[in-house]
């Protein structure tokens, strides 16, 4: 019982923190948008940081989940950018944000957080490295496209000089172009 009720709370919390953001949570406001008690987020989770621990966590997850929901593409250029695609749509363009503002966290050396987004990060390497084997790319080089296709689609994403969509698709097209030259080097 007490299991079912922290994966419901944890469900909503995800949720708002989709919504709202995980910089500058608190337990009172967040228990009270999900209709809890900050003492019962306490019971659930022992503390603040096992909170956004646990919420980074799932955000991970519904993100893998959404990669492998993606059709598989023709090849590595069309992949990529379908995977753009999709980071610009609901689900992933929330938890991307939610996952670079827990890296933004632990990048200025705060724990847990720096461990949960490399732990988080590992995980989803792996989605990536799924799907893109998926739209051809070949095992002896899926990990060295994951490296530049997950931090350049990164970058894309943080872009706060670019505030058209299709100059960032372009680059995006030109990461893809070069990503798929690299794929059968």
């Amino acid at each position: 019982m007490a299991e079912h009720r922290r994966e419901d709370l944890l469900e909503r919390i995800t949720d708002h923190v989709l919504a709202h953001g995980l910089i500058g949570l608190s337990l009172r406001p967040v228990a009270k948008a999900v209709g809890t008690s900050d003492r019962m987020l306490i019971y659930h989770f022992s503390s603040r940081d096992a909170l956004v621990s646990a919420v980074v966590a799932r955000t991970n997850q519904r993100a893998m989940a959404a990669v492998a929901a993606l059709p598989s593409a023709a090849n590595v250029h069309e992949g990529i950018n379908q995977l753009w695609a999709a980071y610009r749509t609901e689900p992933l363009h929330s938890c991307m944000d939610v996952y670079c503002q827990a890296a933004a966290t632990g990048l200025i050396g705060r724990e847990p957080y720096l461990t949960d987004a490399r732990a988080s990060g590992e995980l989803w390497a792996g989605a990536l490295r799924g799907y893109l084997v998926r739209c051809g790319a070949p095992q002896r080089r899926v990990a060295r496209l994951v490296t530049l296709v997950d931090s350049a689609l990164f970058g894309f994403h943080l872009d706060l000089i670019t505030d058209d969509a299709d100059e960032l698709a372009c680059g995006v097209d030109d990461l893809a172009r070069a990503a798929e030259v690299l794929a059968h080097e």
